[in-house]
């Protein structure tokens, strides 16, 4: 489970987030490409666009129960 604490300050601020478990699978970015990109110097995703409609709702839930890590939370924000 992601743990808001520990979530990489690359996120802007919303319900999503990715923390510091990240393994850089990918995973998210191919699943929501609209709402997670990658820190190429630190090799990890992060949220860089929250959710603005129900689709990317959609993805970025799909991409968060997909995560092999747990490393995508939802704070509910």
């Amino acid at each position: 489970m992601a743990d808001i604490a520990n979530r990489y300050a690359e996120n802007v601020t919303g319900k999503f987030f990715v923390d510091n478990q990240c393994i850089d699978c990918d995973l998210c970015r191919e699943t929501a490409p609209n709402n997670f990109t990658r820190n190429d110097d630190g090799g990890f995703s992060f949220v860089y666009k929250q959710p603005e409609n129900p689709d990317e709702e959609n993805q970025c839930k799909e991409a968060m129960e997909g995560c092999p890590v747990e490393a995508i939370g939802n704070n509910g924000g």
